[in-house]
């Protein structure tokens, strides 16, 4: 049993204003696997104060002073990976294997990538006369969620800091123990008191009052497009910058070529990957009409080889986070079933052999039409539904047909195509092949959000732009 009972602010480890605590519970035993003091609006005016005091003098330190910074970090990210594995293993049932893999490695990678940028940034440009000056735009509040804790964290805290940011960090409540391990880590490097702050809290103790903040000039928010139009609706008074990462229903358009069996294949593993727990996960897949059969089978035979069991163990899928989220993947399956699309294999229930614990069936549905509510709503489990297409428009057609827009996938091996198909989809992520970049930006179109995270694109929305007009003699 772990137990949180302090906050990082100002540099300390402090008691926290209230006494109300929550409870964390395994999703692989279901039983308790902590407890978390919680926080309130007084803890997040400590927070903001500390941040806002910490500013200028961060916000001045020189370039390579705020890089020394970060590779301080590292170092101590390197050290404490372990820890940060079994962390996530705990609190929301990532498999060790991807844990100690994917889940830490995102973490390294993008603290990586903000040490490359900010070496090379250009804060400053001339213009004629007029000097471009791009100047930290103050104190930030990040609300992160539980399904990849480490790179939400990461993608925010990181260019926040290397811009000259101060932050206040409220992770989310189900994912607790990975992020105090993360504010150890910034605390034993050596950040200065105050340029980093953690407040553990739910939405409404912490999450209302750090959004509404009259000193936080920036929310930067990842989770649902729900609690995404609440956080905008609190920060709106104040008129500070609100970015969002949101839902999404991300299209896989699958190309009639003789790769389609293995792309199939390869898909289904990289949806399931963290028990579908993926915001840009591509859940719904296209396939041309006439070779839905032949889709049918390879995702069958791709989602049974699926080991589905104890997180600690060499599983592929752990269980999901939570009761709620399981409850709610079961009654969506159970609509795709009732809604008429040809269960291929899964379905509601717990695998067999797993009577405990939040464990999803891998689960493939077919012949799906976009009307279906298993195509329009974002299941977030190990749940594909399989549509067809009867050509390229059409497929274009069917991709967009959402209100998300968050990611997209082209695979395929005439190149050409991929690239004509891609540049079509209304997206703000969309990968040929499943290529990877820690330098792409990434972000979504309507309700999959506003703003842009990820190599250079990320800085930007920690940064003011201010245009001094005559700084130099006009030539």
């Amino acid at each position: 049993m772990r137990a949180i009972s302090t906050f990082y602010i100002g540099g300390k480890w402090l008691d926290p204003a209230g006494s109300d605590t929550f409870t964390v519970v395994n999703p692989a035993t279901e039983e308790p696997a902590g407890t978390v003091a919680q926080g309130s609006a007084a803890d997040v005016d400590r927070a903001v104060a500390a941040a806002r005091s910490a500013f200028p003098a961060w916000a001045a330190t020189p370039i390579a002073d705020r890089a020394a910074v970060l590779r301080a970090i590292g170092v101590e990210y390197d050290r404490r990976r372990a820890d940060l594995a079994a962390a996530l293993t705990t609190e929301m049932g990532a498999p060790a294997g991807l844990a100690n893999g994917f889940q830490v490695d995102l973490g390294a990678g993008h603290l990586a990538t903000a040490l490359e940028i900010l070496e090379g940034f250009a804060f400053e440009e001339q213009r004629g006369a007029t000097l471009v000056v791009k100047e930290p735009i103050g104190v930030c509040g990040l609300i992160t969620p539980w399904n990849w804790p480490l790179n939400q964290i990461a993608v925010k805290v990181f260019p926040a800091l290397a811009t000259g940011c101060t932050v206040v960090l409220k992770p989310s409540e189900q994912a607790p123990f990975s992020a105090q391990i993360f504010a150890e880590i910034l605390d034993a490097a050596g950040v200065p008191a105050g340029v980093f702050n953690l407040l553990q809290g739910d939405g409404v103790s912490v999450g209302v009052p750090l959004s509404a903040h009259p000193d936080v000039d920036l929310i930067s928010f990842t989770g649902s497009t729900r609690a995404g139009v609440e956080i905008a609706k609190n920060a709106a008074p104040s008129v500070k910058r609100v970015t969002q990462e949101l839902g999404g229903k991300s299209p896989n358009i699958v190309l009639d070529d003789g790769e389609l069996a293995a792309n199939v294949g390869g898909a289904i593993g990289t949806l399931m990957n963290n028990s579908g727990q993926t915001c840009s996960a591509l859940s719904r897949m296209l396939v041309p009409h006439a070779r839905m059969d032949e889709a049918i089978e390879a995702a069958r035979a791709a989602a049974e080889q699926l080991t589905v069991g104890d997180p600690t163990g060499e599983v592929a899928l752990g269980p999901v986070v939570s009761k709620r989220q399981f409850d709610k993947i079961q009654d969506l399956i159970r609509q795709g079933i009732d809604g008429g699309a040809t269960l291929v294999t899964g379905g509601v229930g717990r695998p067999e052999g797993l009577p405990k614990g939040y464990y999803v069936k891998p689960t493939v549905f077919a012949n799906v039409t976009n009307d279906m509510t298993i195509a329009r709503e974002e299941i977030f489990g190990p749940v594909l539904t399989i549509l067809a297409y009867h050509d390229l428009d059409h497929a274009v057609e069917l991709a967009n047909d959402t209100e998300y827009g968050l990611a997209g996938n082209v695979a395929g091996a005439d190149l050409d195509v991929a690239r004509s198909v891609a540049r079509r989809i209304r997206a703000g992520w969309v990968t040929i092949n499943d290529a990877f970049d820690f330098h792409c930006p990434f972000g979504g179109y309507r309700k999959s959000g506003n703003g842009r995270e990820w190599g250079e694109f990320g800085f930007h929305e920690y940064l003011e732009t201010k245009g001094i007009l005559g700084y130099a003699p006009d030539a």
